[in-house]
C-alpha cells in the first residue's frame, strides 16, 4: 500500500506563537533572543526580519544593525510547548501515527490507509490546516507525499505559506530539479565535498551509481544515493514514543569554559554510556552533544560514527569531534548531555564486529578487562586519567 504522509509546519514557530498572543506584532519584523547578554543569539525571527538578512544564531547586536526597526523580544519555551501540544491534540483525531518536532512547529501525521473513513489524505491535511487557523491562530504549511522526506522537502518549498501535493512515483521527479541543499540529512561538509566536483543540483547526483558515490562518501553512499531519489521508508511514530537511544548529562557546579574540565567530563559521560550501551548489546551510530550556556542558549550538534561502536575510546573520540562543533561561543557552560542513538541491534552488531581491525580488538579487550574490574571491585576501582581533572 502506497503511505499518505502529511507534514504540518508552522513557518517561524516561535514569532507564530507570540504574534498569536499579541496582534499588535503582525506585519512588522520581529526577532526572539535572549536578553541581557552581550553574547545573545537569534532564537527565531520573522519572515520580515528574514528578508533583512537576520538569521538563527546570528549575535544579536548585528542583527538588530541589519533589521533596526525590529522588535526584540525574549523567548518562551513554555509557551511555544503548549502551543506544539495543542497541535498535536487536533491531529490525533486522525491518525495514532504523529511524530512532533522538537517544539518547533513541525508535525507528521500518517493518515494511510484511512481514506474510507476520513476521507482523501489531501482533505484531511486542508482539515488540519483549517482547524489550526480557527482554533490556535497559526497558520500552518502543509504538504502530502508518500514518504517523511518528500514531504519535508516540500513544505520548504512553499515556506512562508503555501500547500504541495506529491504523489507516490512522482518523488524523483519532484526532488530532480531541486537545490541538494533543500534535501533533508545531506549536511554542509557533503555538500562541500558534492561542491568540490561540482555538483550541486539533485539531478547531477542522481545520474551517478551507487558504486560512483561510495568512491568518496563511503558508508554514507547509499543514504545519498536513496535521498535523492526521494527514498524512505522511516516510520512516523506512535504518540509519546522516543527513538531508543542511551543519554548522560552533568550539570557544573560552576560554569566553565575550561578545555580540561569539559573533555573530562565529557569521558565520564561517554564511559557512562558506553557501559549501558553494552550491557544492552547495541552500538550506536549517532553521537549527540547538547551544551547549555550561562545565558540561557543552548547548542547541540550530532556526529556519526562509522563503524557503530560501543567501545569507550572510539565513542570518546566521536563525542569529542562532536563537542568541539558545538562549543562555539565563549559563554560558559552550564549543562553538557551525550545522547547516543541509531542504536544497532545484536544481529547487526556481530556482523558489524566480525572483521575489526587489530588496533580495535585491542581496544575492546582493554575495555572488556575494564569492565571486568569493575564489576568486581566497584565502578571507581579504574580511572582514566582525563577524567581526574574534572
Amino acid at each position: 500500500m502506497d503511505r499518505s504522509i502529511i507534514h504540518l509546519n508552522v513557518a517561524d514557530f516561535a514569532v507564530a506563537v507570540e504574534r498569536m498572543l499579541d496582534g499588535r506584532l503582525k506585519h512588522r519584523p520581529v526577532i526572539i533572543a535572549p536578553e541581557g547578554s552581550a553574547r545573545a543569539t537569534v532564537y527565531d525571527m520573522s519572515e520580515e526580519a528574514y528578508q533583512f538578512g537576520v538569521r538563527k544564531g546570528m549575535g544579536v547586536r548585528r542583527a538588530i544593525r541589519l533589521c533596526k526597526d525590529a522588535r526584540i523580544l525574549p523567548p518562551h519555551p513554555d509557551r511555544y510547548e503548549r502551543a506544539m501540544g495543542a497541535l498535536l491534540k487536533q491531529a490525533l483525531h486522525y491518525s495514532p501515527l504523529i511524530e512532533p518536532g522538537e517544539g518547533d512547529g513541525h508535525l507528521f501525521v500518517d493518515v494511510t490507509g484511512t481514506s474510507r473513513l476520513l476521507g482523501p489524505p489531501v482533505d484531511v491535511a486542508w482539515r488540519l490546516h483549517k482547524q489550526a487557523q480557527a482554533d490556535l491562530g497559526l497558520n500552518p504549511i502543509w504538504s502530502v507525499a508518500p514518504n517523511k522526506l518528500v514531504a519535508k522537502v516540500a513544505t520548504r518549498l512553499v515556506k512562508p505559506s503555501g500547500e504541495y501535493i506529491v504523489g507516490a512515483g512522482e518523488e524523483e521527479m519532484f526532488l530532480a530539479p531541486l537545490a541538494l541543499n533543500l534535501v533533508p540529512g545531506i549536511e554542509r561538509d557533503d555538500l562541500y565535498k558534492l561542491s568540490e566536483f561540482n555538483l550541486t543540483q539533485v539531478s547531477q547526483v542522481i545520474a551517478l551509481s551507487l558504486e560512483d558515490l561510495q568512491v568518496p562518501f563511503e558508508l554514507k553512499a547509499r543514504f545519498l544515493y536513496e535521498s535523492v531519489r526521494g527514498i524512505d521508508s522511516s516510520p512516523v511514530l506512535p504518540v509519546g514514543q522516543k527513538r531508543p537511544e542511551v543519554s548522560a548529562e552533568h550539570e557544573f557546579g560552576d560554569d566553565t569554559n575550561h578545555v580540561n574540565v569539559l573533555e573530562g567530563t565529557l569521558y565520564g559521560l561517554v564511559e557512562q554510556v558506553a557501559q549501558e550501551l553494552r550491557h544492552r548489546r547495541v552500538a550506536a551510530r549517532g553521537i549527540k552533544v547538547m551544551l547549555d550556556y550561562s545565558d540561557g542558549m543552548r547548542c547541540v550538534r550530532q556526529t556519526f560514527a562509522k563503524p557503530a561502536t560501543a567501545n569507550d575510546l572510539t565513542l570518546f573520540e566521536v563525542a569529542r569531534r562532536t563537542l568541539m562543533r558545538a562549543w562555539t561561543r565563549r559563554v560558559r557552560i552550564r549543562h553538557m548531555r551525550l545522547i547516543c542513538d541509531r542504536l544497532i541491534f545484536p544481529q547487526a552488531q556481530r556482523e558489524l564486529f566480525a572483521d575489526e581491525r587489530a588496533e580495535s580488538e585491542k581496544r575492546d579487550l582493554l575495555i572488556a578487562a575494564m569492565d571486568s574490574i569493575r564489576d568486581r571491585f566497584g565502578p571507581n576501582a579504574v580511572r582514566v586519567g582525563r577524567t581526574l581533572g574534572a
